[in-house]
């Protein structure tokens, strides 16, 4: 499938509401956990059988967008969105059949395995194109399509339960509302399938300038930088930080106040992940806009310097005040939904935007670390502390400093990074030429 070169006159603005209809499609998955008690229920799962699913898509998304991020880039956003759309669909039409027929390994199979590899495809098929569409706002236009990512959750989480509550939460419930979800976000992708295309390879216009100018380096190249690492470990120690807060936010805000006279309810728990949801959103557009006026090395130190004075407050004063604690946490998750709407961006910073979309790719196993890294640590210690007897607060203070070291070590990775090396510009002339002659004869007619 050859990439649709837009047409002369074709406005730049159609392109992030193609990256957002997959964006907010695959952002579902932050949604699972609605499906988690029907399931534990109807098929008599344990709580961690029934997060195999969601934990399977994550690993899946870093590994499926490491493998796959070439291929994005020699096959171009149509072929990426429809592969994306192919595998998180199917995902859902399998896990219906799994929850109708009581097979619980094809939910695992279908959801976490095949969906997540439309995870992984679709979240980073829109990247590349949206840089060459927006050199002089790289940081803006994936910080759009990115928020989708964590909005899709938004839209998702009440249209699940609603379902759930109209088909019931039962094995046949369930199965139904799988296979709405797959049918629907089907005919969702579709419409960013159809309306996506690359810029015209002719230099002279300014979204549309060649993608092969300035500097250029190719993913194979890039992995051997020390550049990339240290990204590497900027963006897991940034995730790790932020997810450790919004896998465990009901229950973290409801153990702090739990021994105060203000005790947490679960609607206003429920409330309080509503909140973080929209936090993670808003920052993914707003903070990656601003690290186009102030650089992509300044606002992760905000990120990372900042949000380890959050963690420092509610870790030594955050069950004194409820407000301050929800600010915190505010802040937090808007640095962790930032640091995956600016990382691609400062990826095109360093590599240029040759090969964005591949480098993107394999930097995102970070994710895939810090999603078992993050949960882990929080969980596992607070675990440990109830079974010493402690309770309330005590539970997460050890876990919330070691998020704040976490947080210190990537911003010190972040100091280390340096524009790369000459030796590694050099992109083949030949390879050059081809990627620019394949656009060529595709044009408005």
């Amino acid at each position: 499938m050859s990439p649709p070169v837009a047409p002369a006159g074709w406005s730049r603005w159609l392109v992030p509401p193609a990256a957002l209809s997959v964006h907010l499609s695959i952002g579902q998955a932050y949604a699972w956990s609605v499906f988690k008690p029907p399931l534990e229920s109807a098929l008599g799962l344990s709580g961690t059988e029934s997060a195999l699913p969601f934990q399977l898509a994550i690993v899946m998304l870093g590994l499926s967008a490491a493998f796959g991020g070439t291929l994005v880039e020699r096959n171009g956003p149509r072929w990426a969105m429809t592969v994306a759309l192919v595998c998180f669909s199917s995902g859902f039409l399998i896990s219906a059949l799994g929850a109708a027929a009581e097979q619980y390994w094809l939910i695992v199979l279908g959801y976490g395995f095949v969906g997540g590899i439309g995870l992984g495809i679709g979240y980073i098929s829109p990247v590349s194109t949206l840089i060459k569409w927006f050199p002089d706002r790289p940081g803006m236009a994936t910080g759009i399509a990115i928020m989708g990512f964590g909005g899709g959750a938004l839209i998702a989480s009440p249209w699940s339960a609603q379902m759930l509550e109209s088909f019931g939460s039962d094995s046949s419930g369930i199965a139904l509302a799988f296979l709405v979800h797959g049918l629907s976000y089907a005919v969702f992708m579709t419409l960013g399938v159809l309306l996506v295309r690359v810029p015209r390879g002719t230099a002279g216009r300014g979204p549309s300038s060649s993608a092969v100018e300035g500097v250029q380096v190719s993913a194979s190249r890039a992995v051997r930088t020390p550049q990339f690492w240290c990204l590497w470990v900027v963006l897991c120690m940034n995730v790790t930080a932020g997810i450790g807060i919004l896998e465990k936010a009901a229950p973290m805000i409801t153990d702090f106040f739990a021994d105060t006279s203000t005790p947490v309810s679960v609607s206003a728990a429920a409330g309080f992940v509503a909140l973080l949801s929209a936090a993670n959103m808003a920052g993914r557009i707003g903070w990656s806009s601003t690290s186009d006026l102030i650089g992509r090395k300044n606002i992760y130190r905000v990120y990372l310097g900042v949000g380890a004075l959050m963690y420092a407050l509610i870790a030594l004063i955050g069950d004194s005040s409820k407000p301050l604690f929800v600010l915190c946490a505010l802040v937090i998750l808007s640095f962790y939904g930032g640091g995956f709407a600016t990382i691609p961006a400062y990826l095109k910073d360093l590599f240029g935007a040759y090969q964005v979309g591949a480098i993107h790719g394999r930097l995102l196993t970070a994710w895939s670390t810090a999603g078992v890294l993050g949960p882990l640590i929080v969980n596992w210690i607070a675990d440990r502390q109830e079974d010493a007897g402690k309770h309330g607060s005590s539970l997460y203070t050890l876990s919330l400093f070691i998020m704040i070291g976490l947080l210190a070590v990537g911003f010190v990775a972040n100091e280390l990074v340096r524009p790369v090396h000459a030796r590694h510009h050099h992109v083949p002339a030949q390879r050059e030429a081809a990627d620019v002659e394949r656009q060529q004869p595709e044009s408005a007619a």
